[in-house]
Protein backbone atom coordinates (compact mmCIF):
# COMPACT_ATOMS: atom_id res chain seq x y z
CA UNK A 1 0.00 0.00 0.00
CA UNK A 2 1.16 3.21 -1.07
CA UNK A 3 0.40 6.47 0.78
CA UNK A 4 0.37 9.82 -0.45
CA UNK A 5 2.75 12.24 -0.27
CA UNK A 6 -0.43 15.20 0.31
CA UNK A 7 -3.99 15.47 0.31
CA UNK A 8 -6.69 18.57 0.82
CA UNK A 9 -8.98 17.30 3.52
CA UNK A 10 -6.83 14.37 5.72
CA UNK A 11 -10.05 12.53 7.98
CA UNK A 12 -8.92 10.43 11.12
CA UNK A 13 -11.71 7.78 11.73
CA UNK A 14 -14.09 6.21 9.87
CA UNK A 15 -17.13 6.23 12.16
CA UNK A 16 -20.26 7.98 11.09
CA UNK A 17 -18.93 11.59 11.96
CA UNK A 18 -15.85 10.85 9.87
CA UNK A 19 -17.63 9.35 7.04
CA UNK A 20 -19.82 12.43 7.32
CA UNK A 21 -17.06 15.19 7.52
CA UNK A 22 -15.15 13.12 3.72
CA UNK A 23 -18.99 13.44 2.07
CA UNK A 24 -19.54 17.15 3.19
CA UNK A 25 -15.39 17.79 2.13
CA UNK A 26 -16.26 16.21 -1.31
CA UNK A 27 -19.09 18.05 -1.87
CA UNK A 28 -18.01 21.38 -0.76
CA UNK A 29 -15.02 20.94 -3.08
CA UNK A 30 -12.35 19.16 -2.03
CA UNK A 31 -10.48 16.84 -4.19
CA UNK A 32 -7.86 14.56 -3.06
CA UNK A 33 -10.17 13.17 0.56
CA UNK A 34 -7.79 10.64 2.33
CA UNK A 35 -9.69 8.67 5.54
CA UNK A 36 -7.69 7.02 7.46
CA UNK A 37 -8.59 4.84 10.65
CA UNK A 38 -5.80 2.44 12.44
CA UNK A 39 -8.43 -0.73 12.26
CA UNK A 40 -8.20 -3.00 9.96
CA UNK A 41 -10.98 -2.66 7.26
CA UNK A 42 -13.01 -5.39 8.45
CA UNK A 43 -13.34 -2.95 11.88
CA UNK A 44 -14.64 0.02 9.82
CA UNK A 45 -16.78 1.86 11.54
CA UNK A 46 -15.90 2.86 15.02
CA UNK A 47 -18.39 2.93 17.79
CA UNK A 48 -20.64 3.98 15.42
CA UNK A 49 -21.16 -0.06 13.94
CA UNK A 50 -22.07 -0.95 17.40
CA UNK A 51 -25.16 1.02 17.76
CA UNK A 52 -28.49 0.95 16.67
CA UNK A 53 -28.40 3.24 14.25
CA UNK A 54 -31.19 5.66 16.09
CA UNK A 55 -30.49 9.91 14.91
CA UNK A 56 -32.49 12.32 17.24
CA UNK A 57 -34.09 14.68 15.14
CA UNK A 58 -36.64 17.75 15.20
CA UNK A 59 -39.61 17.05 13.05
CA UNK A 60 -43.03 18.47 12.25
CA UNK A 61 -44.53 14.59 12.76
CA UNK A 62 -45.01 11.76 10.74
CA UNK A 63 -45.33 13.74 7.10
CA UNK A 64 -42.17 15.29 8.11
CA UNK A 65 -40.23 12.03 8.13
CA UNK A 66 -41.81 9.58 5.59
CA UNK A 67 -40.76 10.51 2.50
CA UNK A 68 -36.82 9.23 3.96
CA UNK A 69 -37.79 6.03 5.74
CA UNK A 70 -38.47 3.08 3.53
CA UNK A 71 -40.43 1.02 5.78
CA UNK A 72 -44.47 2.21 6.04
CA UNK A 73 -46.83 2.12 3.63
CA UNK A 74 -49.75 3.99 3.09
CA UNK A 75 -51.62 1.22 5.42
CA UNK A 76 -49.35 1.16 8.17
CA UNK A 77 -49.06 4.87 8.18
CA UNK A 78 -52.92 4.98 9.36
CA UNK A 79 -52.34 3.44 12.45
CA UNK A 80 -48.98 5.60 13.63
CA UNK A 81 -49.27 7.61 16.49
CA UNK A 82 -45.88 9.96 16.02
CA UNK A 83 -45.87 13.91 17.67
CA UNK A 84 -43.95 16.37 16.20
CA UNK A 85 -40.70 16.96 18.23
CA UNK A 86 -39.66 20.66 18.24
CA UNK A 87 -36.81 22.54 18.60
CA UNK A 88 -38.02 23.43 22.24
CA UNK A 89 -38.31 19.40 22.89
CA UNK A 90 -34.79 18.89 22.10
CA UNK A 91 -33.73 21.87 23.96
CA UNK A 92 -35.73 20.99 26.97
CA UNK A 93 -33.70 17.30 26.86
CA UNK A 94 -30.40 18.41 26.00
CA UNK A 95 -31.42 21.01 29.36
CA UNK A 96 -32.98 18.01 31.58
CA UNK A 97 -30.70 15.20 30.78
CA UNK A 98 -27.14 17.17 30.59
CA UNK A 99 -28.34 19.05 34.19
CA UNK A 100 -27.88 22.71 32.43
CA UNK A 101 -23.65 21.73 31.54
CA UNK A 102 -24.38 21.16 27.76
CA UNK A 103 -22.69 23.77 25.32
CA UNK A 104 -25.40 26.39 24.80
CA UNK A 105 -23.75 27.19 20.74
CA UNK A 106 -23.08 23.59 20.35
CA UNK A 107 -26.54 22.74 21.46
CA UNK A 108 -27.99 25.28 19.47
CA UNK A 109 -26.08 24.16 16.27
CA UNK A 110 -27.28 20.28 16.75
CA UNK A 111 -30.78 20.85 17.67
CA UNK A 112 -31.32 23.69 14.22
CA UNK A 113 -29.14 21.14 12.26
CA UNK A 114 -30.46 17.93 13.02
CA UNK A 115 -33.66 18.10 10.54
CA UNK A 116 -31.27 19.06 7.57
CA UNK A 117 -28.60 17.00 8.72
CA UNK A 118 -30.33 13.83 8.35
CA UNK A 119 -32.10 14.41 5.17
CA UNK A 120 -29.12 15.27 3.68
CA UNK A 121 -27.58 11.94 4.49
CA UNK A 122 -30.70 10.34 3.51
CA UNK A 123 -30.34 12.37 0.13
CA UNK A 124 -26.68 10.81 -0.12
CA UNK A 125 -27.83 7.13 0.03
CA UNK A 126 -28.40 6.44 3.95
CA UNK A 127 -31.09 4.15 4.58
CA UNK A 128 -33.60 5.59 7.40
CA UNK A 129 -36.39 3.64 8.88
CA UNK A 130 -38.95 4.53 11.58
CA UNK A 131 -38.20 2.08 15.08
CA UNK A 132 -41.01 0.29 15.30
CA UNK A 133 -38.75 -1.93 17.22
CA UNK A 134 -37.06 -0.06 19.79
CA UNK A 135 -39.12 3.05 19.94
CA UNK A 136 -42.63 2.28 19.60
CA UNK A 137 -45.12 -0.31 21.51
CA UNK A 138 -48.33 -1.35 19.59
CA UNK A 139 -51.35 -1.08 21.65
CA UNK A 140 -54.68 -1.83 20.49
CA UNK A 141 -53.61 -1.99 16.75
CA UNK A 142 -51.87 1.45 16.83
CA UNK A 143 -48.00 1.70 16.98
CA UNK A 144 -47.62 4.63 19.71
CA UNK A 145 -43.98 6.13 19.46
CA UNK A 146 -42.04 7.57 22.32
CA UNK A 147 -39.54 9.09 23.69
CA UNK A 148 -38.44 11.81 20.48
CA UNK A 149 -36.31 9.22 19.07
CA UNK A 150 -37.95 7.95 16.00
CA UNK A 151 -35.31 7.28 13.16
CA UNK A 152 -32.81 4.20 12.59
CA UNK A 153 -30.97 3.32 10.04
CA UNK A 154 -31.60 0.38 8.02
CA UNK A 155 -29.62 -2.74 10.13
CA UNK A 156 -28.93 -0.35 12.41
CA UNK A 157 -25.09 0.59 12.60
CA UNK A 158 -24.21 -2.08 10.42
CA UNK A 159 -26.14 -0.61 7.76
CA UNK A 160 -25.07 3.00 8.28
CA UNK A 161 -21.51 2.04 7.88
CA UNK A 162 -22.32 -0.38 4.76
CA UNK A 163 -24.08 2.69 3.35
CA UNK A 164 -21.17 5.27 4.37
CA UNK A 165 -18.76 2.48 2.53
CA UNK A 166 -20.76 2.47 -0.26
CA UNK A 167 -20.65 6.41 -0.15
CA UNK A 168 -17.18 6.75 0.02
CA UNK A 169 -16.74 4.51 -3.09
CA UNK A 170 -18.98 6.61 -5.14
CA UNK A 171 -17.51 9.48 -4.37
CA UNK A 172 -13.89 8.79 -4.63
CA UNK A 173 -13.18 8.96 -1.14
CA UNK A 174 -9.79 7.82 -0.81
CA UNK A 175 -9.64 5.03 2.27
CA UNK A 176 -6.59 3.28 4.40
CA UNK A 177 -7.14 1.25 7.57
CA UNK A 178 -4.41 -0.09 9.45
CA UNK A 179 -3.22 3.36 9.39
CA UNK A 180 -2.49 5.34 12.49
CA UNK A 181 -1.80 8.65 13.24
CA UNK A 182 1.06 9.20 15.72
CA UNK A 183 1.76 13.40 14.86
CA UNK A 184 0.52 17.02 14.36
CA UNK A 185 2.44 19.67 12.91
CA UNK A 186 1.01 22.82 12.34
CA UNK A 187 2.87 24.73 9.04
CA UNK A 188 3.30 28.64 9.28
CA UNK A 189 1.19 28.45 6.17
CA UNK A 190 -1.61 27.17 7.48
CA UNK A 191 -1.72 23.48 6.60
CA UNK A 192 -1.19 20.57 8.57
CA UNK A 193 1.88 17.69 8.37
CA UNK A 194 0.69 14.45 9.95
CA UNK A 195 2.61 11.73 10.66
CA UNK A 196 0.64 8.35 9.97
CA UNK A 197 2.15 4.29 11.12
CA UNK A 198 1.95 1.84 8.96
CA UNK A 199 3.24 -1.37 7.54
CA UNK A 200 5.44 -0.75 10.48
CA UNK A 201 6.84 2.21 9.14
CA UNK A 202 6.28 5.91 9.59
CA UNK A 203 5.07 8.06 6.93
CA UNK A 204 4.32 11.77 6.45
CA UNK A 205 1.29 13.29 4.70
CA UNK A 206 0.86 16.99 4.22
CA UNK A 207 -2.94 18.13 4.60
CA UNK A 208 -4.55 21.68 3.93
CA UNK A 209 -6.90 20.26 6.72
CA UNK A 210 -7.15 17.40 8.93
CA UNK A 211 -10.20 16.82 10.19
CA UNK A 212 -10.21 14.25 14.03
CA UNK A 213 -13.00 11.66 14.32
CA UNK A 214 -11.06 8.98 15.83
CA UNK A 215 -13.37 8.28 19.13
CA UNK A 216 -13.18 8.68 22.83
CA UNK A 217 -11.15 7.01 25.58
CA UNK A 218 -13.45 4.00 26.55
CA UNK A 219 -11.53 0.95 24.92
CA UNK A 220 -8.63 2.56 27.46
CA UNK A 221 -8.73 0.88 31.02
CA UNK A 222 -5.88 3.41 31.80
CA UNK A 223 -7.46 6.56 30.30
CA UNK A 224 -10.53 5.01 32.04
CA UNK A 225 -9.23 5.02 35.32
CA UNK A 226 -7.47 8.36 34.61
CA UNK A 227 -10.34 10.08 34.22
CA UNK A 228 -13.85 8.32 34.74
CA UNK A 229 -12.42 7.10 38.21
CA UNK A 230 -11.52 4.29 40.40
CA UNK A 231 -13.29 1.00 38.92
CA UNK A 232 -13.53 1.80 35.41
CA UNK A 233 -11.17 -0.46 34.53
CA UNK A 234 -13.61 -3.19 35.08
CA UNK A 235 -16.36 -2.34 32.66
CA UNK A 236 -16.82 -3.82 29.82
CA UNK A 237 -16.33 -2.25 25.89
CA UNK A 238 -19.14 -2.03 24.38
CA UNK A 239 -17.94 -1.24 20.91
CA UNK A 240 -14.76 -1.20 19.22
CA UNK A 241 -11.36 -1.87 20.98
CA UNK A 242 -9.82 0.94 18.82
CA UNK A 243 -10.97 4.08 20.45
CA UNK A 244 -8.28 4.11 23.50
CA UNK A 245 -8.13 8.00 23.15
CA UNK A 246 -4.72 8.57 21.07
CA UNK A 247 -5.68 11.32 19.11
CA UNK A 248 -6.75 13.30 21.87
CA UNK A 249 -3.68 12.88 23.47
CA UNK A 250 -1.92 13.87 19.99
CA UNK A 251 -3.92 16.99 19.53
CA UNK A 252 -3.43 18.51 23.13
CA UNK A 253 0.24 17.36 22.73
CA UNK A 254 1.07 18.38 19.31
CA UNK A 255 -1.52 20.99 18.83
CA UNK A 256 -1.67 22.38 22.44
CA UNK A 257 -5.98 21.48 21.99
CA UNK A 258 -8.07 22.57 24.38
CA UNK A 259 -9.53 20.12 26.45
CA UNK A 260 -13.46 20.70 27.20
CA UNK A 261 -16.62 19.02 28.46
CA UNK A 262 -17.37 16.20 31.05
CA UNK A 263 -13.88 14.11 31.29
CA UNK A 264 -15.44 12.07 34.00
CA UNK A 265 -18.48 11.40 32.52
CA UNK A 266 -19.40 8.22 29.98
CA UNK A 267 -22.21 6.82 28.46
CA UNK A 268 -22.82 3.60 30.04
CA UNK A 269 -25.75 0.84 29.58
CA UNK A 270 -26.56 -2.33 31.01
CA UNK A 271 -24.67 -4.55 29.09
CA UNK A 272 -24.65 -8.65 28.93
CA UNK A 273 -22.02 -9.60 32.11
CA UNK A 274 -21.07 -12.99 30.10
CA UNK A 275 -19.94 -10.84 27.20
CA UNK A 276 -15.95 -10.27 25.73
CA UNK A 277 -14.90 -7.61 28.49
CA UNK A 278 -12.14 -5.95 26.21
CA UNK A 279 -14.33 -5.57 22.85
CA UNK A 280 -17.73 -5.79 20.96
CA UNK A 281 -18.94 -8.39 19.12
CA UNK A 282 -18.88 -7.35 15.04
CA UNK A 283 -21.79 -10.28 14.74
CA UNK A 284 -24.38 -9.38 17.71
CA UNK A 285 -23.49 -5.59 17.67
CA UNK A 286 -25.94 -4.15 19.66
CA UNK A 287 -27.82 -6.82 21.04
CA UNK A 288 -25.85 -7.27 23.83
CA UNK A 289 -27.51 -3.88 25.54
CA UNK A 290 -29.98 -4.71 27.81
CA UNK A 291 -32.52 -2.10 27.59
CA UNK A 292 -35.48 -4.27 29.07
CA UNK A 293 -35.57 -2.98 32.99
CA UNK A 294 -38.43 -0.46 32.52
CA UNK A 295 -40.64 -3.43 32.06
CA UNK A 296 -39.18 -5.24 35.66
CA UNK A 297 -36.63 -4.35 38.27
CA UNK A 298 -32.63 -4.45 38.44
CA UNK A 299 -31.66 -5.73 41.64
CA UNK A 300 -27.92 -6.21 42.59
CA UNK A 301 -26.24 -9.38 43.55
CA UNK A 302 -26.94 -8.27 47.70
CA UNK A 303 -30.50 -8.63 46.44
CA UNK A 304 -31.38 -5.07 46.31
CA UNK A 305 -32.36 -2.80 43.90
CA UNK A 306 -30.14 0.28 43.29
CA UNK A 307 -32.12 2.45 40.57
CA UNK A 308 -35.85 3.90 39.72
CA UNK A 309 -36.24 1.68 36.94
CA UNK A 310 -39.29 4.16 35.99
CA UNK A 311 -37.91 7.55 36.44
CA UNK A 312 -37.96 8.11 32.85
CA UNK A 313 -38.28 6.88 29.28
CA UNK A 314 -35.63 4.67 28.40
CA UNK A 315 -33.78 6.95 26.08
CA UNK A 316 -33.33 9.19 28.85
CA UNK A 317 -31.62 6.48 31.49
CA UNK A 318 -30.19 3.95 29.25
CA UNK A 319 -26.90 5.80 29.24
CA UNK A 320 -26.47 6.41 33.01
CA UNK A 321 -27.52 3.57 34.36
CA UNK A 322 -24.57 1.62 33.07
CA UNK A 323 -22.58 3.60 35.54
CA UNK A 324 -24.72 2.64 38.33
CA UNK A 325 -24.22 -1.14 37.58
CA UNK A 326 -20.76 -0.81 37.52
CA UNK A 327 -20.71 0.67 41.31
CA UNK A 328 -22.62 -2.37 42.30
CA UNK A 329 -20.65 -4.87 44.49
CA UNK A 330 -18.96 -7.27 41.71
CA UNK A 331 -20.22 -4.59 38.94
CA UNK A 332 -23.15 -6.85 38.55
CA UNK A 333 -26.82 -6.79 38.66
CA UNK A 334 -29.91 -8.97 37.65
CA UNK A 335 -32.76 -7.94 35.26
CA UNK A 336 -36.08 -9.43 36.50
CA UNK A 337 -39.44 -9.64 35.23
CA UNK A 338 -42.28 -11.97 35.28
CA UNK A 339 -44.75 -13.77 32.45
CA UNK A 340 -46.75 -10.37 32.60
CA UNK A 341 -44.09 -7.76 31.02
CA UNK A 342 -41.18 -10.38 29.42
CA UNK A 343 -43.45 -10.70 26.25
CA UNK A 344 -42.66 -6.78 25.79
CA UNK A 345 -38.69 -7.18 25.66
CA UNK A 346 -37.34 -6.56 22.87
CA UNK A 347 -36.16 -10.14 21.00
CA UNK A 348 -32.76 -8.63 19.46
CA UNK A 349 -31.64 -8.07 22.96
CA UNK A 350 -33.28 -10.93 25.00
CA UNK A 351 -33.74 -14.34 23.10
CA UNK A 352 -32.13 -17.58 23.80
CA UNK A 353 -29.44 -17.17 21.06
CA UNK A 354 -27.61 -13.52 22.46
CA UNK A 355 -28.16 -13.95 25.99
CA UNK A 356 -27.98 -16.77 28.94
CA UNK A 357 -32.04 -16.70 30.31
CA UNK A 358 -32.29 -17.80 33.72
CA UNK A 359 -35.83 -19.03 34.07
CA UNK A 360 -38.01 -20.52 36.72
CA UNK A 361 -41.56 -21.28 37.80
CA UNK A 362 -41.60 -19.25 41.10
CA UNK A 363 -39.46 -16.45 42.82
CA UNK A 364 -37.12 -18.52 45.20
CA UNK A 365 -36.75 -20.91 42.11
CA UNK A 366 -35.03 -18.12 40.00
CA UNK A 367 -33.76 -16.97 43.23
CA UNK A 368 -31.92 -20.21 43.57
CA UNK A 369 -30.71 -20.26 40.22
CA UNK A 370 -29.29 -16.50 40.04
CA UNK A 371 -27.88 -17.74 43.43
CA UNK A 372 -25.74 -20.45 41.17
CA UNK A 373 -24.67 -17.43 39.07
CA UNK A 374 -22.92 -14.82 41.44
CA UNK A 375 -26.29 -13.52 43.71
CA UNK A 376 -25.34 -13.49 47.04
CA UNK A 377 -28.11 -13.09 49.20
CA UNK A 378 -30.38 -15.42 47.98
CA UNK A 379 -32.92 -14.09 51.29
CA UNK A 380 -32.56 -10.45 50.26
CA UNK A 381 -33.32 -10.93 46.66
CA UNK A 382 -37.05 -12.46 48.07
CA UNK A 383 -37.84 -10.55 50.16
CA UNK A 384 -36.84 -7.26 47.65
CA UNK A 385 -39.87 -8.81 45.49
CA UNK A 386 -41.91 -9.25 47.91
CA UNK A 387 -41.87 -5.62 49.19
CA UNK A 388 -41.96 -4.40 45.89
CA UNK A 389 -45.38 -6.92 44.90
CA UNK A 390 -46.60 -5.03 48.51
CA UNK A 391 -46.17 -1.46 47.67
CA UNK A 392 -47.74 -1.87 44.15
CA UNK A 393 -51.03 -3.55 45.35
CA UNK A 394 -51.37 -1.06 47.95
CA UNK A 395 -51.00 1.73 44.63
CA UNK A 396 -53.56 -0.65 42.78
CA UNK A 397 -55.64 -0.17 45.58
CA UNK A 398 -55.92 3.48 45.83
CA UNK A 399 -55.34 3.89 41.95
CA UNK A 400 -57.48 1.36 40.25
CA UNK A 401 -58.89 2.91 37.04
CA UNK A 402 -54.42 3.44 36.56
CA UNK A 403 -53.63 1.28 33.21
CA UNK A 404 -50.39 0.32 32.54
CA UNK A 405 -48.60 2.14 29.13
CA UNK A 406 -45.28 1.27 28.20
CA UNK A 407 -45.43 4.23 25.20
CA UNK A 408 -45.95 7.01 27.78
CA UNK A 409 -45.03 7.74 31.96
CA UNK A 410 -48.24 6.44 33.04
CA UNK A 411 -48.04 7.02 36.78
CA UNK A 412 -47.91 3.16 38.30
CA UNK A 413 -45.79 3.40 40.86
CA UNK A 414 -44.85 1.57 44.42
CA UNK A 415 -45.43 4.98 45.96
CA UNK A 416 -48.98 5.10 47.70
CA UNK A 417 -50.44 6.98 50.91
CA UNK A 418 -50.25 3.35 52.65
CA UNK A 419 -46.86 2.34 51.46
CA UNK A 420 -43.82 3.92 49.78
CA UNK A 421 -40.59 1.71 49.21
CA UNK A 422 -37.02 4.12 49.83
CA UNK A 423 -36.41 3.68 46.35
CA UNK A 424 -39.26 4.36 44.68
CA UNK A 425 -40.42 2.90 40.59
CA UNK A 426 -42.17 5.85 39.35
CA UNK A 427 -43.65 4.39 36.51
CA UNK A 428 -44.83 1.06 34.88
CA UNK A 429 -44.86 -0.48 37.82
CA UNK A 430 -46.39 -4.15 37.99
CA UNK A 431 -46.02 -6.68 40.57
CA UNK A 432 -43.71 -9.53 39.53
CA UNK A 433 -45.98 -12.25 40.42
CA UNK A 434 -47.27 -14.44 37.53
CA UNK A 435 -44.71 -17.75 36.59
CA UNK A 436 -42.88 -18.13 35.03
CA UNK A 437 -39.91 -15.58 35.52
CA UNK A 438 -37.32 -14.60 33.83
CA UNK A 439 -33.57 -13.13 34.83
CA UNK A 440 -30.69 -12.15 33.25
CA UNK A 441 -27.41 -11.20 34.48
CA UNK A 442 -25.53 -7.92 33.48
CA UNK A 443 -22.79 -5.50 33.89
CA UNK A 444 -21.66 -1.97 33.20
CA UNK A 445 -20.72 -1.54 28.81
CA UNK A 446 -19.28 1.53 28.07
CA UNK A 447 -20.03 3.12 24.90
CA UNK A 448 -18.35 6.46 24.79
CA UNK A 449 -16.46 8.73 26.70
CA UNK A 450 -17.66 12.56 27.02
CA UNK A 451 -14.51 14.56 27.53
CA UNK A 452 -13.08 16.25 24.36
CA UNK A 453 -11.58 18.93 22.65
CA UNK A 454 -12.92 22.83 22.47
CA UNK A 455 -14.46 23.97 19.39
CA UNK A 456 -15.96 26.44 17.08
CA UNK A 457 -19.48 25.84 17.01
CA UNK A 458 -19.76 26.82 13.52
CA UNK A 459 -17.25 25.18 11.88
CA UNK A 460 -15.95 22.42 14.46
CA UNK A 461 -12.28 23.87 14.23
CA UNK A 462 -10.30 23.28 17.10
CA UNK A 463 -9.46 25.96 19.69
CA UNK A 464 -5.81 25.96 21.14
CA UNK A 465 -5.62 26.24 24.94
CA UNK A 466 -2.74 29.01 24.66
CA UNK A 467 -4.26 31.49 22.10
CA UNK A 468 -7.99 30.55 23.25
CA UNK A 469 -8.25 30.86 19.40
CA UNK A 470 -8.98 28.64 16.56
CA UNK A 471 -5.89 26.51 15.26
CA UNK A 472 -6.16 27.27 11.33
CA UNK A 473 -6.64 23.91 9.41
CA UNK A 474 -7.80 21.18 12.27
CA UNK A 475 -11.48 20.43 13.01
CA UNK A 476 -12.70 17.82 15.37
CA UNK A 477 -15.84 15.80 15.49
CA UNK A 478 -17.68 12.80 16.95
CA UNK A 479 -16.88 11.18 20.39
CA UNK A 480 -14.16 13.48 20.35
CA UNK A 481 -15.83 17.22 20.57
CA UNK A 482 -16.28 18.20 24.23
CA UNK A 483 -18.77 20.19 25.67
CA UNK A 484 -21.73 18.69 24.27
CA UNK A 485 -23.06 16.05 26.96
CA UNK A 486 -22.73 16.01 30.77
CA UNK A 487 -23.44 12.76 32.89
CA UNK A 488 -26.16 11.74 30.75
CA UNK A 489 -27.45 12.16 27.00
CA UNK A 490 -30.62 12.17 25.15
CA UNK A 491 -30.75 8.92 23.17
CA UNK A 492 -29.70 9.16 19.67
CA UNK A 493 -27.70 12.43 20.04
CA UNK A 494 -24.42 11.06 19.34
CA UNK A 495 -25.17 9.66 16.13
CA UNK A 496 -26.88 13.37 14.95
CA UNK A 497 -24.11 15.34 16.62
CA UNK A 498 -21.60 13.65 14.45
CA UNK A 499 -23.28 14.03 11.54
CA UNK A 500 -23.92 17.80 12.05
CA UNK A 501 -20.95 18.74 13.11
CA UNK A 502 -19.17 16.03 10.69
CA UNK A 503 -21.11 18.28 7.57
CA UNK A 504 -20.02 21.63 9.13
CA UNK A 505 -16.14 20.43 9.50
CA UNK A 506 -16.13 19.03 6.45
CA UNK A 507 -17.61 21.98 4.25
CA UNK A 508 -15.24 24.58 6.43
CA UNK A 509 -11.98 22.59 5.74
CA UNK A 510 -12.41 22.03 2.43
CA UNK A 511 -13.01 26.11 1.86
CA UNK A 512 -10.05 26.43 4.22
CA UNK A 513 -8.14 24.78 1.62
CA UNK A 514 -9.52 26.66 -1.63
CA UNK A 515 -9.14 29.89 0.29
CA UNK A 516 -5.56 29.19 1.34
CA UNK A 517 -4.71 28.50 -1.89
CA UNK A 518 -1.98 26.22 -0.56
CA UNK A 519 0.45 24.38 -3.09
CA UNK A 520 -0.51 20.73 -2.17
CA UNK A 521 0.15 18.78 -5.48
CA UNK A 522 1.55 15.49 -4.43
CA UNK A 523 -0.89 13.07 -6.62
CA UNK A 524 -3.57 10.88 -4.04
CA UNK A 525 -2.03 7.62 -5.06
CA UNK A 526 -4.46 4.73 -5.40
CA UNK A 527 -4.97 2.86 -2.17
Amino acid sequence: MTLPKACDVLVVGSGNAGFAAALSAAQSGAKRILLIDKCPESWAGGNSYFTAGAYRTVHHGLNDLLPIVNNVDAELAGRIDLDPYTEKDFADDMHRICGGRSDPELSRVLIRDSNSAVKWLAQNGIRFQLSFNRQAYEVNGRFKFWGGLHLKTQDGGKGLIEDYLTIARRQKIALSFNTALTGLFPDSNGSVSATVHVDRKEHMIRAGAVILAAGGFEASPRLRCQYLGPGWDMALVRGTPFNTGDCLEIAMRDLSAMAAGNWSGCHSVAWDANADPNTGDRLASNEYTKSGYPLGLMINNQGKRFVDEGIDLRNYTYAIFGRAILAQPESVAFQVWDSRTSPWLRTEEYREERVERITAANIEELADKCAQRGLRDRESFIATVREYNEAVYAHRREHPDASWNPAIKDGLSTQSSSKKLPLAKSNWALPLDQGPFLAVKVSCGVTFTFGGLSVNPETAQVKSAVTREAIPGVYCIGEMLGGLFYSNYPGGSGLTSGAVFGRRAGKAAAEWVARSSLEITAPLARL
